[in-house]
């Protein structure tokens, strides 16, 4: 971040129907002062003898000197991005944006204004003229009511504020730019690079550690959201308290993004992710053969050492899944674990009295092939294409039972070989299936393509 710190002097106090005679800029780095420029300028109209009195600029000083106008490139080139301090900062500000106005520019800055952060930092003076602040801070002014000279007794004033309370110079930024919701170790120049893209954000604390992980479609306004908004005040307050930096990775869709989110909350459990932080339970549909010959279905909590038929995220979904195949494909609700009790004869049952053994093992078993056929062929792997992180990239992930299984980003004509050696493996994280359903029904048949059946 630079600051432009800027002194003039004019032909008199009203910016609408007075010219500038005289312009100083220092650049200020932060640390130093890095640049100079002065200038006399041809106010192209006439300077009262009062204010040649004050300032010691008297017409014909200004004779032949370059207009505003002839200067406004320059000037621009020094003022355009840095930050425009100055003492009583809304006088110089309101001619310079004036004079460039006249110019057909419309020069917009922030501000900080020395006065206003005097009073802040060193409180308890008479008055805050810049005599009397640099008389108190030995701090030489060498032409007083010149531009230069003003201007270099503001630079000092303002390296000896800047790096005595910095915090109030970077609060004082915020406030005056409409940013005053940032938290108060995060810098406003932070806070300009933030793109406004879709990705995935990380907040970190002052030792570098990701205290959150979200995801945006615009980063810069979801940022900005969690701190300006009422939603979630304790989480607000304690991120407010925290965060120093932040990081981002740009996806290109709100699908990566959202997989992307959940991989790295799995990854890094930070602290103030609630979401997605806890291992989840998965149910699964177990298929097995009784002493009987008979095959079986179970539903039960997938442990790491039993590889179910299908995964489920509840026993309901489970359940609901299995009531689904007993109708399809004629099966024994008994046989499939959601029935205790033996058939009764004369009942109307789809399994044709399986539990009395009116069918035999084959003849039922043939119809729970089906079923297990059915189930596999719908845990085929698949290739999504989605949209890059520029123009002429594209994500592809691929997804093996429904679950993310690796991902990549590659220029939009590279062939499928190359994708599938040059992606990036993944954990399995259950929650990506979730978000495989939620996109799955609004992505078109050319972002879709079928690579094997899962065995």
């Amino acid at each position: 971040m630079e600051y432009a710190i800027v002194d003039i002097e004019t032909t008199g106090g009203a910016a609408y129907n007075c010219g500038i005679t005289e312009i100083a800029i220092l650049i200020h780095d932060g640390e130093k002062v890095v640049e100079e420029f002065e200038s006399l300028i041809d106010p192209e109209q006439h300077i009262p003898t009062y204010i040649t009195g004050l300032t010691g600029i008297d017409n014909s000083m200004v004779e032949g000197a370059p207009t505003f106008d002839e200067l406004s490139d320059r000037l621009w080139e020094l003022l355009d991005g840095r930050i425009f301090v100055a003492h009583s900062v809304n006088f110089d500000y309101g001619f310079v944006k004036e004079c460039f106005k006249r110019s057909g520019r419309n020069f917009k800055a922030d501000k900080l204004c020395t006065v206003r952060l005097a009073r802040k930092i060193i409180p308890g003076l008479s008055s805050y003229s810049l005599g009397r602040i640099c008389e108190t801070r030995n701090i030489p002014i060498l032409a007083r009511h010149r531009a230069m000279g003003d201007a270099r007794a503001t630079a000092i004033l303002f390296d000896q504020m800047i790096k005595d309370k910095p915090e109030i110079i970077y609060s004082s930024l915020k406030k005056n730019s409409g940013e005053a919701f940032l938290p108060p170790n995060f810098s406003l120049l932070k806070f300009r690079k933030i793109p406004e893209k879709c990705g995935v954000y990380y907040m970190l604390n002052e030792r570098g550690k990701v205290i959150y992980v979200g995801k945006a479609i615009n980063i810069k306004e979801r940022f900005k959201n969690h701190f300006s908004g009422n939603l979630l005040p304790g989480l607000k307050q304690k991120l407010k308290t925290e965060v120093v930096d932040l990081k981002w990775e740009i996806t290109g869709s709100e699908m990566m993004a959202l997989l992307l989110e959940a991989l790295e909350i799995k990854r890094l459990w930070p602290i103030y992710n609630s979401a997605l932080k806890l291992p989840k339970a998965m149910w699964g549909l177990f298929h097995y053969e009784d002493n009987s010959g008979y095959s079986r279905f179970q539903i039960a909590k997938v442990t790491k050492h039993l590889k179910p038929l299908e995964s489920f995220f509840s026993s309901e979904e489970a359940t609901a899944f299995l009531k689904e195949g007993i109708k399809n494909f004629d099966l024994c609700p008994r046989l499939c674990g959601l029935r205790k009790a033996p058939c009764v004869e004369g009942e109307l049952l789809s399994c044709q009295g399986t539990c009395s053994s009116s069918l035999s093992p084959k003849e039922y078993n043939d119809n729970a092939s089906l079923f297990v056929n059915r189930v596999k062929e719908s845990q085929q792997e698949i290739l999504l294409t989605l949209p890059g992180r520029q123009e002429k990239e594209i994500t592809a992930c691929v997804f093996e039972r429904g679950i993310l299984n690796k991902f990549g980003y590659f220029e939009q004509d590279s062939d499928l070989d190359f994708m599938l050696e040059n992606m990036k493996s993944v954990p399995s994280i259950p929650e990506t299936y979730y978000i495989l359903r939620q996109f799955l029904p609004h992505l078109s048949a050319d972002q879709i393509q079928v690579l094997k059946s899962v065995s």
